[in-house]
């Protein structure tokens, strides 16, 4: 039976979230430290973008104040990334991935100010909900791995703060062209910090300019095209068909994906106590459970409306256009 386009468009965002929940296992797997492993995934990123013409066109036609926004929310995407794939080398790739998943929270109190909107009461709630959760993952880490956590939800705090400049300012560009400048900027953001990490933060630290060896190579070209690009552009077809809802229902899958691949892969299982996939199961059902309170309350209409902004999608593998 021929596949339907809201068939193919389910399959294809399921698709793209096990991608991003993949760079989570590409980041354990790559033997490189965190700076070098995010300059070499940008850097990479950025050249194959600028191989496409209509990205330098969308650049000529941006004016000053927009290229500004854009390449300072690139910086806040550096470091985001920075310290999402710092927490998987301090802790690993299921500790990190579960600190992503408190990004809705932090979205929850950070983007009605981002948005001049008024705080909603029940995202208040959805933050108490989950730190019964955060209180078991964090006992159910050996103490070697705390300061992972620590760092994973460092980056769950930047992820909600760029994902509300990018919401709010999405609009106002094409996406692919946001996504070069904003890693562009990044990338630049990253060459300027390099002599200062190792001091500040030895464990992210690491040469750039020192080239990957073969398997590492190889392995950052499957992290920045094959779990990247790829699903990023492959995000933005299926989201044409697609609500609001069910891209959120699925996105919030992403942890999930990547820490049934860890323990796979990885063995991480070993590495975890009970008490910490029971402090998973808690922050993903109070993460999962916020859009479906959101769906009862909202008209149809509505959640059509807030559909199809990749904002969410590809800088923060799932969370933001341009992960």
């Amino acid at each position: 039976m021929p596949l339907t386009d809201l068939r193919r468009a389910q399959l294809q965002i399921h698709f793209c979230v096990l991608l991003w929940g993949v760079t989570a296992i590409l980041g354990k797997l790559i033997t490189l430290p965190a700076l070098p492993l995010v300059w070499w995934r940008m850097l990479l990123v950025v050249a194959a973008l600028a191989l496409i013409p209509r990205v330098w066109r969308g650049l000529r036609a941006l004016p000053a104040r927009l290229v500004l926004a854009y390449a300072g929310i690139g910086v806040l995407v550096a470091l985001h990334w920075l310290t999402f794939y710092g927490a998987i080398k301090l802790a690993n790739a299921s500790v990190a991935a579960t600190c992503i998943a408190l990004a809705p929270v932090f979205t929850a109190v950070i983007e009605p100010w981002v948005a001049r909107r008024p705080f909603r009461p029940r995202e208040l709630a959805l933050g108490a909900a989950v730190l019964p959760g955060v209180a078991l993952v964090v006992g159910g880490v050996p103490d070697g791995m705390r300061l992972g956590v620590a760092v994973g939800a460092l980056s769950a705090l930047l992820v909600a703060v760029f994902g509300s400049f990018n919401k709010r300012l999405v609009e106002h560009a094409d996406p692919l062209t946001v996504t070069a400048l904003e890693l562009g900027a990044g990338t630049l953001a990253l060459s300027a910090l390099a002599p200062l990490l190792p001091v500040l933060m030895p464990a992210f630290g690491g040469g750039l300019l020192v080239l990957p060896g073969l398997r590492d190579g190889a392995l950052l070209l499957v992290l920045a095209l094959a779990c990247t690009l790829l699903p990023f552009a492959l995000a933005l077809v299926a989201l044409r068909h697609l609500s609001a809802y069910t891209v959120q229902l699925v996105t919030n899958l992403e942890p999930v994906y990547a820490i049934v691949l860890a323990a796979l892969l990885l063995g991480e299982q070993r590495e975890l106590t009970p008490l910490f996939y029971l402090g998973v199961a808690v922050i993903l059902g109070a993460v999962f459970l916020d859009p479906l309170l959101a769906r009862r309350r909202a008209a149809p209409e509505q959640m059509r409306e807030e559909v199809q902004h990749p904002e969410v999608l590809g800088t923060a593998e799932s969370r933001q256009v341009v992960d």
